[in-house]
């Protein structure tokens, strides 16, 4: 596989079709967008626990799902595309989790150990994520799933990086409104 083929020196580049768009394009910018979110995950592991360490792998090979599926505008049987399963395997992630926790009384400011600020980076970096498929999902099909996905993967990243400061001892800080 060729590291460049000079396809995109003009601003277009292939999806999945093989169709041209150009770089600025919204599907792009989506699936740009979790590109960066999964990179960013991976400078988080590892983080020292190596149930959140698997949970993040995992998540980075759904982000890789979430990327073809983007980049297809019209799926065929058997392309990658994300599913229900996907979405619940975060919410089994967070149930399970969240036992380990403090209830959530109020906001909490995104900060903490290394790895837990790293987490609330990449959930940021997931909301905007999912606020470009939503804005691609306005003028194209969409799989609704994978905007759902991203959806509860900002709430796993949340609960992710809650846990990884908890075992750190690092305290949670509430939001001053004054």
């Amino acid at each position: 596989m060729p590291i460049y083929t000079g396809r995109g020196d003009e601003g277009k580049t292939d999806l999945r079709d093989m169709s041209r768009v150009s770089k600025t394009s919204p599907r792009i910018e989506a699936y740009g967008t979790v590109d960066e979110a999964n990179a960013l995950i991976g400078t988080i592991r590892p983080t020292g626990y190596d149930d959140v360490d698997e949970m993040l792998r995992a998540v980075q090979d759904h982000l890789h799902v979430l990327q073809a599926d983007f980049a297809n505008p019209d799926p065929d049987e058997g392309d990658p595309v994300v599913r229900e399963r996907h979405t619940d395997q975060l919410e089994d992630w967070i149930d399970e989790l969240d036992e380990e926790l403090e209830p959530l009384r109020s906001f909490v400011l995104p900060s903490g150990s290394e790895a837990g600020a790293k987490l609330h980076h990449a959930r940021t970096v997931v909301r905007r994520a999912e606020r470009r498929a939503v804005d691609l999902a306005d003028d194209e099909p969409v799989n609704a799933e994978a905007v759902a996905y991203l959806n509860r993967l900002s709430d796993a990243l949340f609960t992710f990086a809650r846990v990884v400061n908890a075992r750190d001892g690092v305290p949670e800080d509430a939001p001053d409104y004054e």
